[in-house]
């Protein structure tokens, strides 16, 4: 086993037609996790996974990556605002190096500065309540940023312009 990070343009050419993604909100409490469609247009959430320890998360991860017949993961850097990795960035990277280990799918990473707070925005414009939007709120960030992810895939090189978000690959 051993999986590798990759940049999405060096995803694209290696998904098969009908293969999904998982996007991954990784939090110090909770993982939020969304999967694609089957034609990687939709960002649905999936669900949120209380973390205990490292070996049970990571199992739950793989036994939904397995069931879905999921092609990668899409998991949020949190960067800071100005672009720098601070400790966040290094305990995801931490995360996905101990997931690599168990699968041979790829991980790509998708800037997700802002994904939560647009997301609780989002919540408190529908009148969800405190307790709703906690339940709620970490797979529907890795919806927003699985969604990040699917789009600029959609998207051509040529239509997407200068717009193209970085590359993350670490």
């Amino acid at each position: 086993m051993g999986a590798k990070v990759l940049s999405l343009a060096e995803l694209k050419p290696l998904l098969a037609s009908r293969q999904r993604l998982i996007g991954i909100d990784l939090g110090t409490k909770t993982i939020g996790l969304s999967l694609s469609d089957l034609e990687r247009r939709i960002a649905t959430p999936l669900e949120t996974i209380r973390r205990t320890k490292f070996t049970k998360d990571a199992e739950r991860l793989m036994a939904l990556a397995d069931e879905f017949e999921i092609a990668a993961f899409v998991i949020g850097l949190p960067l800071n605002m100005d672009g720098t990795a601070g400790p966040r960035v290094q305990a995801t990277e931490a995360f996905v190096r101990n997931c690599a280990a168990l699968t041979n799918r790829p991980f790509c990473y998708w800037d997700e500065r802002l994904s939560t707070a647009a997301v609780t925005r989002d919540l408190i414009a529908q009148d969800a309540s405190r307790a709703k939007r906690a339940a709620v709120v970490d797979k529907l960030a890795a919806a927003f940023i699985l969604q990040g992810a699917l789009d600029r895939l959609a998207w051509s090189d040529e239509r997407l312009g200068n717009f193209d978000q970085q590359d993350f690959t670490r």
